[in-house]
């Protein structure tokens, strides 16, 4: 085989590979081959008249043709060629006739080929990119799984098998780390045209990357029984998903956990252990947020329509937990409502010394047979309470002064009060 024979059967199976590889036609390739072999050819063969190229689709061989006029006299031989030769080609040919020959010079084929296999490529970069938007630009919005290829800084590039894409930095979760041959899933966020051309840009931080891996898992939410109000997601950390269902017998959040949380399970497992809350969706503000904060327990809602603003009181042991570590619980919960919530603790009511002197003299005065004046005395003796008053004797009392001629019947009124109270049930202390 000689050596233009091998540079074209070497080219055939460049040309066959691209076909079977990346599924270009063999013949769209073969007309990008012969466009440049055309002009290598012009190069070679000089200004002939309306030059063209052939390549043999089976054999290989690259040959150059041009149309000459057919002329007793040639004056021009790129555009002339004369009776004599032009008989040796067709015995029918006469002067001023039209006739194609070939002029393939000696060891074009080399030049040929070199210039065909940069065109090829090129051309192969060119439909590459073009079928690579023909076959992703209605994909927006699937899952592909891929292969890790490269790093280029902290971008990612994913083999998809035929096509590779690109999961950006920013597309990242932050608490992942991917090695090269890994196998993962991505989100198909969009395809953009570059001025390189379309470039499939991947993402598994989209919240949507979340709501798609559900569809997959939850039938009701692929068959629309249950519907997807809205999604909020720190990515690596936490999502908070609210679900709504169109059919009042099937319970959204039960369905999207399933059957001893294995649905659940799988979702959290592709984000690697995220947290995923799974929320009722309420067209109550009050309920809605409430739902997104549980298990928080709410004391009280103030909610203002005009600012879309709700501020939450909680007690004090439910604050923290509330608002979350670093406040993502109470952030998430704004995302997803879009409403801003405030949480703070509610007012705790510390009662002064006057308030707690004048809640014992009610309390004491509250007992038969004592007045209020006669309370007022014994809180201020330190007796604040029907069971200090049981504890002691009547000698006890007759040291105060302001009482000591009553306290035979303030004793009597005690222990009447006691006994009343053993016998409706009520708790005392021993005698």
């Amino acid at each position: 085989m000689g050596k233009t024979d091998y540079m074209n059967a070497e080219f055939l199976a460049v040309i066959e590979f691209w076909e079977r590889e990346k599924g270009i036609k063999k013949e769209v390739l073969i007309a990008a081959v012969e466009e440049a072999v055309l002009s290598a050819a012009k190069k070679a063969v000089g200004p002939a008249r309306e030059l063209r190229c052939v390549i043999d689709p089976k054999g290989g061989d690259i040959r150059a043709f041009a149309k000459l006029l057919v002329a007793e006299r040639v004056e021009s031989k790129h555009d002339q060629i004369s009776l004599f030769d032009a008989r040796r080609v067709n015995d029918q040919a006469k002067v001023g006739d039209e006739l194609e020959v070939e002029v393939t010079p000696a060891n074009f084929g080399r030049v040929a080929s070199q210039n065909a296999k940069q065109a090829l490529m090129q051309h192969i970069r060119r439909a590459e990119k073009e079928l690579i938007y023909a076959e992703f630009k209605d994909r927006s919005g699937d899952i592909v799984s891929g292969t890790v290829r490269r790093f280029e800084r902290s971008d990612v590039t994913i083999d998809l098998g035929k096509y590779e894409a690109l999961l950006p930095n920013r597309e990242r979760v932050p608490t992942e780390e991917y090695q090269i041959g890994e196998r993962i899933r991505c989100y198909v966020k969009t395809v953009e045209n570059s001025l390189h051309g379309p470039e499939i840009i991947l993402s598994r931080a989209d919240p949507k990357f979340v709501i798609k891996l559900f569809q997959l898992e939850v039938s009701e939410i692929s068959d629309g029984t249950i519907e997807v109000k809205g999604i909020a997601r720190e990515p690596g950390f936490r999502t908070k998903l609210a679900v709504h269902s169109r059919d009042e017998k099937v319970d959204p959040v039960g369905a999207c956990v399933g059957l001893r949380g294995q649905r659940v399970k799988n979702i959290v497992r592709e984000l690697n252990n995220e947290k995923v809350d799974i929320i009722k969706w309420d067209p109550k503000i009050k309920n809605y947020v409430a739902n997104a904060l549980n298990p928080a327990k709410l004391k009280a809602f103030e909610v203002d329509e005009t600012t879309r603003r709700v501020k939450v009181l909680v007690s004090e042991d439910q604050l923290s937990l509330a608002i979350g570590k670093r406040g993502q619980n109470a952030r998430l919960t704004s995302k997803l409502t879009g409403w801003h919530i405030d949480i703070e603790a509610e007012p705790v009511v510390r009662i002064g010394f006057e308030e707690k002197v004048a809640q014992a003299v009610d309390s004491v005065a509250s007992i038969p047979g004592i007045t209020r004046e006669q309370a007022d005395i014994l809180v201020h003796h330190g007796l604040k309470s029907l069971e200090d008053l049981f504890e002691v004797e009547a000698s006890d009392l007759a040291e105060m002064p302001e009482i000591a001629d009553q306290a035979e019947a303030i004793i009597r009124a005690v222990q009447d009060e006691v006994s009343k109270r053993n016998q409706s049930g009520d708790e005392t202390p021993a005698t």
